[in-house]
């Protein structure tokens, strides 16, 4: 039964009750065109047949593209790239920025990171309590109402005990081709060659084609992952979901943007 009540409100909640909705209007549409003899209704029935069918087939894209169990499949495929070492080797770990939120109160201080960017750094700061190397936190602040995600990022790992001289930051990128460029630079000015790179596991294939393009090779840590690596069905994934269709937009965004460094810049 609650399996069951949760599979409902999918459909009763957004963006399920929308998809209905659009589902209904194109049945609608497509059966009431067309209703008369005349020349005129013929032309406008082929219309309005047309339109219907059109929202039908919005409406089914729309719930393939919420349905978490499509959402899991293609963030799998994303996420599968790369997998965490057993014993990783390195002189350096860096973490790639996410987010932060800039006057927001937290434990030590004001300011707090994302929820991607704060899974990121306890995979950070668990390999660097294993192997004790430095971690270069990189990211900036982005926009005037975000948080200078490195500083914040410094501040968290020092009241987690990470001593001072075992933290680098850079807090000029505002993405991920000037993550790897600025990274590499102060790598280059601490004499580091062997980096371990930690950032979502959604983001580690875009971020490592970077690096590459900077000419090196990091050890990839994926953290932050969103979906499991094994996944069997269950009918309750086949309800449309605001975090699958989030999820999907994520792959979206990640193949685009892969496409984009790959070929353009």
């Amino acid at each position: 039964m609650i399996y069951f009540l949760k599979f409902c409100a999918g459909w009763v909640l957004p963006p399920g009750i929308f998809i209905l909705a659009f589902l209904a209007l194109g049945i609608y549409v497509w059966r009431h065109s067309g209703r008369g003899s005349s020349i005129y209704s013929s032309q406008r029935g082929s219309l309005g047949k047309g339109a219907g069918t059109l929202l039908i087939l919005l409406a089914v894209v729309v719930y393939l593209f919420c349905m978490p169990w499509v959402a899991e499949k293609s963030m799998g495929w994303l996420e599968g790239k790369y997998l965490p070492p057993k014993n990783p080797q390195g002189d350096v770990i860096i973490m790639l920025g996410g987010g932060a939120y800039p006057d927001t109160p937290d434990v030590g201080g004001q300011g707090t990171l994302c929820a991607a960017p704060a899974s990121r750094l306890l995979t950070a700061a668990r390999l660097q309590k294993k192997l004790d190397v430095p971690i270069l936190l990189s990211g900036g602040q982005v926009y005037s109402d975000t948080g200078a995600e490195a500083k914040i990022a410094e501040r968290i790992l020092l009241d987690l005990g990470v001593p001072q001289e075992q933290i680098l930051v850079e807090t000029k990128s505002v993405n991920t081709t000037q993550n790897a460029k600025f990274s590499v630079e102060l790598m280059k000015e601490k004499h580091l060659t062997r980096p371990i790179l930690v950032t979502s596991a959604f983001h580690m294939r875009r971020a490592m084609l970077n690096f590459e393009k900077q000419g090196l090779e990091p050890v990839p840590f994926p953290a932050d992952y969103r979906t499991a690596l094994h996944h069997e069905f269950h009918y309750v994934k086949l309800r449309p979901s605001a975090d699958a269709a989030y999820d999907n937009a994520v792959v979206v965004q990640e193949v685009v943007r892969g496409l984009v460094t790959r070929y353009i810049e």
